[in-house]
């Protein structure tokens, strides 16, 4: 068992992997306030702003770490949420600051409803890319 910048990967990819998933339950609860009004949107958008691009900039780096050390098939696994994440950042609405969320549009039922299953997705995306990564990580240190 040798430990390698593969393996070294992969154990980062399980820590920010943690937190993403605390990010995504965060952000499914804090739809679900909004949706049976226990929170007003201004605060809520407030709360859930700042969280966008340290998810994005997490992900991304772990993606990085993916390509640097040549786990192919985790980098492609985690490419179409990158590609999403560029998009839904691109086509976000117009703000006076960084996030994704705007307090005018939030309470739109069409808006919630995608916001929330949105959080949903994510969340079993990065529960199963946890457990994609905990194997690749046994796989890495059994076979070298």
């Amino acid at each position: 068992m040798a430990f390698s910048f593969p393996a070294f990967s992969y154990i980062i990819a399980l820590i920010v992997d943690a937190f993403l998933i605390f990010f995504s339950i965060f952000h499914v609860i804090a739809f679900d306030e909004l949706k049976t009004d226990y929170k007003n949107p201004i605060d809520q958008c407030n709360s859930l702003n700042p969280l966008v691009l340290p998810e994005y900039l997490l992900h991304l780096f772990i993606n990085i770490l993916f390509l640097l050390s040549g786990e192919w098939f985790s980098l492609l696994v985690n490419v179409p949420l990158i590609l999403y994440h560029i998009h839904r950042y691109r086509t976000r609405p117009v703000m006076s600051g960084p996030g994704l969320y705007d307090p005018t549009s939030i309470m739109n039922a069409d808006v919630l409803t995608v916001c929330q299953r949105e959080g949903w997705i994510k969340l079993a995306f990065y529960l199963l890319s946890f457990f994609l990564y905990l194997y690749g990580m046994i796989v890495v240190l059994i076979a070298a």
